[in-house]
Formats: C-alpha cells, sequence, structure tokens
C-alpha cells in the first residue's frame, strides 16, 4: 500500500510547512497550487514535496486533478490548514503494515478556532474521507463543502486530522463571505427558492441547535461565537441567494 498525500494550495505560506511535516506516513507528497503569490510553493519545494502549477477549478475538481496526477494508487487528501496528529500517522503506518480491508477511510476533524479546540457545537467528530483508493471513489461538489464519495466498501479510522481554523474573528468574517458566496451561487444554480421567512427563521434555528441541541455552551465563549457566526452564515447565505434569483 503505497500512498500519495496530495493538497491544493492558494497562498497557504502560514499552513503549508506543518502540513507537509505531518505527512511522514506518505510515499509522496503532491501540491498542486494555483497561483500562490507568496513562500507557498518555494516552502514547499524546500521540504523536498512534488509541487506541480495548475489553474483553479474549483475545490472538488481541483482535489481530483491532484488524485490523477498522483504517482500512486492510495490517496491521502489533506487541505493546507490541516496536518495529521500523531495517533492519526500511527494509524497509517499500521494500515500500510497490514494491508487495506476497506476501499476508503474517514477518520475524526478535530478543529482548533481562535486558540482552543472545539469539541462540541457540530464540530466534532465530523468525520471525513481523507483515504481513498482513487479508483473506488472521488470528489463531488460544484460550488462549496466538497466531499469525497466513495463507490466501494468504507472503513473508519479513529484518531484525529488536526484543522487550524480561524485564529481572529476578522479572519472567520472573511472566510465566511467567500462560502456563503459560494453557497449562495449553489443554491442559485440549482434554483432554490429562498423565501423571506427563511431569512427570519433559519438563522435563529441555528443559533439554538449550535449552541443548545450540539452543546455549544460547553466550548466556552468560543462556542458562543460558534453559533453566533453559524447564524449570520445562515443569514447571509440565504440573503446572497435572493441578490443572485
Amino acid at each position: 500500500m503505497k500512498i500519495t498525500a496530495t493538497i491544493i494550495t492558494l497562498n497557504e505560506e502560514r499552513n503549508i510547512a506543518r502540513a507537509i511535516e505531518s505527512l511522514r506516513c506518505a510515499d509522496e507528497i503532491l501540491i498542486v497550487d494555483s497561483g500562490s503569490t507568496d513562500r507557498t510553493m518555494e516552502l514547499a519545494e524546500k521540504l523536498g514535496v512534488r509541487v506541480m502549477e495548475a489553474g483553479w477549478l474549483g475545490y472538488a475538481a481541483q482535489k481530483n486533478r491532484a488524485a490523477e496526477h498522483a504517482s500512486h494508487e492510495w490517496i491521502l487528501s489533506l487541505d493546507a490548514d490541516e496536518a495529521l496528529s500523531e495517533a492519526l500517522e500511527a494509524e497509517i503506518w499500521n494500515l500500510k503494515k497490514t494491508g487495506p480491508e476497506f476501499d476508503a477511510y474517514t477518520m475524526p476533524r478535530l478543529a482548533r478556532y481562535l486558540g482552543r479546540w472545539i469539541y462540541h457545537s457540530g464540530w466534532y467528530p465530523d468525520r471525513k474521507v481523507r483515504l481513498y483508493h482513487r479508483d473506488q471513489a472521488k470528489w463531488v461538489g460544484d460550488f462549496v463543502h466538497e466531499s469525497v464519495q466513495a463507490r466501494g466498501r468504507l472503513g473508519h479510522l479513529q484518531s484525529n486530522i488536526l484543522h487550524f481554523t480561524c485564529d481572529s474573528l476578522s479572519e472567520h468574517v472573511k472566510t465566511m463571505d467567500r462560502y456563503t458566496t459560494l453557497a449562495a451561487q449553489e443554491l442559485a444554480a440549482r434554483k432554490v427558492k429562498v423565501p423571506l421567512s427563511r431569512l427570519i427563521v433559519d438563522p435563529a434555528w441555528t443559533f439554538l441547535k449550535t449552541y443548545f441541541l450540539q452543546r455549544g455552551f460547553l466550548d466556552g465563549p468560543e462556542g458562543l461565537t460558534i453559533a453566533h457566526m453559524a447564524a449570520f452564515y445562515t443569514f447571509l447565505k440565504y440573503s446572497k441567494a435572493r441578490n443572485m434569483s
């Protein structure tokens, strides 16, 4: 079982070294960069990984492109702001020794937000398929929230991917603006009608669900912030979608 780890990048000089250095279990690391103007590619090349430049196709298509150019059939896909935990790396080493029983594997993702690990608020365990045989799975999703769709047998690893999200509220707002635009474009492309009532009801429900039902209150002040931002995300997404229709 030989693995190519793939990472798609655009101006990720802050994160890329951490992601690469966590991938010691990979037999190859492939960076597909879509036009970085910072030191992303320089840092990646210094760490001895394979780098290719390619125009942006969208999240899912870009990750599928990376898989297609990998030297090995097994793909371990990370985002630049993620890293394998030491425990997950050990699990993958063991999997390589024993041989895979499944065609794709999920793993839980643990997020760090405003300096705190988030174990509630609907953010954990947030299982993702990230290790897969490329003949049995592919990335899907035209706009946002892309995911791996596996056709074969699905296994589950127990240790965490570490997701280093936002260090500040201003960074969160900037990211949210970009993703709500993509989410609104997806709604518009599907011709989903957004009545005014959804702008009123859905953000409030999102807050209540995140903070109370998903126990965001256990994440301290950061949990309260997450709940507010989730509600605001919902409001922005629907507002933008209404403007596009």
